[in-house]
């Protein structure tokens, strides 16, 4: 593919036409800069989005974010819609990370205040939040009460005294989607979550403390609660070992059961089936319970979060601003052609971005909008949005982050662990790591500038921008 292939629809909006491929459903579109779609074309994301284009059941258009990068099957950064009840939902387009997700804590502290205690808090943080692959907790919860937290997400930490009732108001669908049934996940994706909740996984997963450095938006700033030299706690991870088998165990029976239905895939690691078909309701239950834990795990860290900061500093008084998925599918409402239809939404590494009104939002969000949690790379800046009525053109959906631009072995090769480190700390950033290697792979010249992915949303108006944070203290999941 070309740049010549693509149509100008306006200084950040891209357009592969419908006739580029014969096989295609619906044109792609690409929210992207110049300098980004550079990034863009030189991995496989574009042709992925093309397959994606060519889904059974898929409306309107697929989509690509500006932090868009290759991925399995479909790219991280994809957003694409089918017809409900009728048409595919598909594991590789919801990503091995089901509801990997970012929240944001608001603190009562300023920066300035705590900056003493920053090394001690990290330290504190770090030792109350296990991370790594495969790495559990002495928490352990035993199969029925797994099941009741699969099903019912947050509001059953509520009852254990691990959660607020306002952690429940301020998450993503109150941190509970209603279709998950424990009954469809298997033995293993549940061994594999017995004792993983509350814990941080590996690769780009990470906790950090920041300072809202900036403030865009005041009005909106002020709804939020946030406020200049503000410090804040911003956690990213999923749900960990039980979703990532939870999609591998779907990915197998989807993959044999295509051929039974007739559909007809451009890559079979796209794999995708209909809806309303058996194994699709068996998976979309599933895939309901992964987020559900993944909701459940950001609250169990949350709770661990409060207790280091209670123990360092005497008080936490740490409140949820929002927490948000990126990897998920939902069914939802949206206008296509003028009517308004109910569809199946993938969000692959991207986000919801909900506008003002909107009536999946929390009451006190309604006249504003959702606030929308872009995460920066390591040592980069982070930011708060909050969504508007233009997301519409993209099923209310923009960037979950800033986009790799290597692989985690390229990047091991060009950034040294010990320099990305040093580097960090020449710069007053606090890190908390297992190994070099783990730190080498997330270097942040092995990202997109996150600036630039989030000018891209914020000029297209896709979302705007409120809040610039930096990070304080980086505790590194690995």
């Amino acid at each position: 593919m070309q740049k010549s292939d693509l149509n100008r629809v306006n200084k950040y909006l891209w357009e592969i036409p419908k006739s580029y491929r014969k096989k295609m459903k619906v044109p792609v579109r690409i929210y992207a800069s110049e300098k980004l779609l550079k990034n863009i074309f030189e991995d496989k994301s574009l042709p992925q989005l093309v397959n994606v284009a060519s889904l059974p059941g898929i409306v309107k258009h697929a989509l690509g974010m500006p932090d868009v990068h290759q991925g399995y099957g479909a790219p991280i950064g994809g957003v694409g819609a089918t017809k409900f009840p009728d048409g595919l939902i598909s594991p590789g387009f919801i990503g091995f990370d089901e509801n990997c997700g970012v929240r944001l804590l608001k603190t009562s502290y300023s920066a300035e205040e705590i900056n003493k205690q920053v090394e001690n808090l990290a330290t504190e943080m770090q030792r109350r939040v296990p991370s790594g692959v495969g790495t559990g907790r002495d928490l352990k919860f035993n199969r029925n009460e797994l099941d009741k937290i699969l099903r019912r997400g947050v509001e059953r930490l509520v009852e254990k005294g691990y959660a607020r009732e306002e952690d429940v108001e301020n998450c993503e669908s109150s941190g509970r989607m209603k279709q998950a049934d424990p009954s469809a996940v298997s033995d293993e994706a549940k061994g594999r979550g017995e004792d993983q909740l509350g814990t941080l996984g590996s690769g780009n997963h990470f906790l950090e403390i920041q300072e809202v450095d900036q403030i865009f938006n005041e009005e909106v700033a002020q709804e939020f609660k946030l406020s200049e030299g503000q410090a804040v706690v911003m956690i990213h991870t999923g749900s960990r070992g039980f979703g990532h088998q939870v999609c591998t165990d779907y990915l197998d029976t989807i993959k044999k059961a295509v051929g039974k239905y007739n559909i007809n895939l451009p890559d079979k690691n796209l794999a995708g089936i209909p809806l309303n078909t058996s194994e699709g309701k068996r998976f979309f239950k599933a895939m309901s319970c992964s987020a559900n834990y993944a909701w459940s795990n950001r609250q169990m860290i949350t709770h661990f979060v409060r207790k280091a900061w209670k123990s360092v500093l005497g008080k936490e008084n740490l409140k949820l601003l929002y927490d948000v998925a990126h990897n998920i599918a939902k069914v939802e409402e949206h206008v296509v052609n003028g009517d308004k239809q109910k569809l199946i939404v993938h969000r692959k590494g991207a986000t919801r971005a909900f506008p003002p009104s909107h009536p999946e939002l929390p009451e006190h969000y309604k006249e504003v909008g959702q606030p929308v949690l872009v995460p920066g790379s390591m040592g980069t800046s982070s930011y708060v949005c909050v969504g508007t009525e233009q997301s519409k053109e993209t099923f209310h959906s923009v960037n979950h982050g800033a986009g790799r631009v290597m692989s985690r072995n390229a990047a091991v090769d060009q950034f040294p662990g010990q320099k990305v480190v040093k580097d960090l700390e020449d710069r007053g950033i606090t890190v908390k790591f297992k190994d070099y290697k783990g730190i080498a792979e997330e270097a942040s010249g092995a990202y997109k500038n996150v600036n630039e992915v989030v000018k891209v949303v914020n000029k297209a108006g896709l979302s705007k921008k409120v809040a610039r944070l930096k990070p304080l203290a980086v505790i590194k999941g690995e």
